[in-house]
């Protein structure tokens, strides 16, 4: 009869510290795998349906919001925050307009992406670029203008504005454009080439989305009457544009790489001299912050930013006539209204809105003084206040580890990164949960790399560096 040898103490200790260890990282995994689950029960805000979209607060006027990235959507809320249309029939929504004279009536940019091959459509997928009318009281909606594009990545028209009853001016991020279309002939009357103008070893990667010109605007009074500006976001640049001479190289804002004026921009409004511009008020997207420019002495001049702890990717500000500003905060899931003070005033909740629209106070931003004219400070997220930087005894008593790793994730990342990243995952998916998965890989990997090691040891597989020292002294 042979008797069985027991494992010596260490080896016993070796593997109850072994034991521990793996339950100690079960347990981070498991928690980590916790939050996440939660965060996608609960599905976080939602436009896909009128009865998910949250009411507003109410105020003065009519709101419209389009949202543009999971469920292209158009919603118009009535003084008294109820939401008074809904639309969802397109793949996506972008920029809105009221019609002159008549103040329920707005205009406005929308896609269809084609997935099934057919006469307008050779090589799926492909887009339908419309432009709208929509009647928001009786819902009556009517195609203005549309063309079919050979493709959907940045096959988009993001802007259009209206010049006259017949024409309108069209951002054709399609093929890097400018263009002036008379809508009763469908003929295109004047065209802008960015690529007579900008090297193609500048911007993103030529043809696939070389400028993304998202943003246009008939200039209708002061100095640059009758000018176009546009924007083109991979160039860095907001350009005005003369129909008999093009580029006016002068009026430039911005220059590319120069990221501390402005870093992939959207939605710049014009504010003209009798209302204390030229000035220009731009989302500066990739920066995370609103900014107003103001021309002096030949020069483009910042005069006011904006910005709080929340915002992420803003896409749109219109200055308001009460000297309020609309700011459409697309990766912090809001449209706000902030005071003179920079405080928020008015708030609604929004899955990746795109652009939002203060009715009956004129188009965009036209109702509008400077920052300038108003004598507006700047005010950043490091200096609080209302709307932003949030109480101080939460913040240093009621520290949350996800939250502030989540940070860390935020700040690890390039800007441009992690607004893709946040663009294409679920809606209910945060730094906070960025911040879970990341713990649960690296835990993940550590305890297979420990399992390794510890087979390897009991193996008798040993490891030293190259270099070691021999002997004593």
């Amino acid at each position: 009869m042979t008797t069985q040898s027991l494992p010596s103490p260490a080896r016993v200790r070796s593997e109850i510290t072994r034991n521990r260890l793996r339950a100690a990282l079960a347990v981070l995994i498991l928690v980590s795998a916790g939050v996440v689950a939660a965060s996608a029960s609960s599905g976080g805000l939602s436009t896909a349906s009128k009865e998910s979209v949250p009411n507003a607060p109410p105020t003065e006027n009519h709101t419209v919001v389009t949202e543009s990235g999971r469920a292209g959507t158009i919603t118009a809320y009535a003084p008294d925050g109820e939401v008074l249309y809904y639309n969802n029939s397109r793949t996506k929504y972008f920029d809105v307009d009221p019609v002159e004279g008549e103040p329920l009536t707005v205009e406005y940019a929308t896609t269809d992406t084609i997935h099934t091959e057919g006469p307008n459509c050779g090589d799926p997928p492909c887009t339908r670029n419309v432009i709208e009318r929509a009647d928001l009281e009786t819902g009556d909606v009517d195609v203005i203008y549309e063309r079919y594009d050979y493709k959907e990545y940045a096959g988009e028209w993001h802007d259009f504005d209206r010049i006259n009853e017949t024409h309108l001016v069209v951002a054709d991020m399609v093929s890097d454009q400018v263009f002036v279309v008379n809508t009763e002939t469908e003929v295109v009357e004047w065209l802008w080439d960015a690529q007579s103008d900008f090297p193609l070893e500048g911007g993103h990667s030529w043809p696939r989305d070389w400028a993304h010109i998202n943003d246009v605007e008939y200039i209708e009074s002061g100095q640059m009457e009758g000018r176009i500006m546009a924007s083109l976001r991979n160039q860095d640049q907001v350009v005005f544009l003369d129909r008999q001479k093009g580029l006016l190289g002068n009026w430039t804002l911005g220059a590319e790489n120069e990221h501390d004026i402005l870093h992939e921009q959207h939605n710049p409004d014009y504010i003209p001299e009798s209302n204390g511009g030229p000035a220009v008020v731009v989302a500066d997207s990739e920066n995370g912050q609103i900014k107003e420019f103001q021309r002096e002495d030949g020069e483009w001049n910042r005069t006011w930013l904006w910005e709080d702890d929340q915002i992420q990717w803003p896409r749109d500000a219109d200055r308001l006539p009460n000297g309020n500003t609309l700011i459409t905060d697309t990766h912090g899931n809001r449209v706000i209204e902030v005071n003179e003070s920079g405080g928020i005033v008015w708030e609604v909740g929004s899955t990746l809105p795109y652009e939002s629209e203060r009715l009956e106070t004129g188009d965009e931003s036209a109702g509008g003084q400077s920052a300038a004219e108003l004598g507006y400070e700047s005010r950043t997220a490091a200096e609080g206040g209302d709307g932003g930087g949030g109480d101080d005894s939460s913040a240093m008593f009621g520290f949350e580890p996800l939250e502030y790793l989540g940070g860390v994730v935020e700040w690890i990342l390039p800007h441009r990164i992690y607004n893709a990243l946040l663009f294409v995952s679920p809606v209910w998916m945060g730094s906070s949960e960025f911040a879970a998965i990341g713990i649960a890989l690296l835990t993940g990997l550590a305890w297979v790399g420990l399992e390794i090691r510890w087979q390897l040891h009991d193996a008798g597989v040993r490891f030293r560096l190259p270099i070691y020292r021999q002997g004593g002294n």
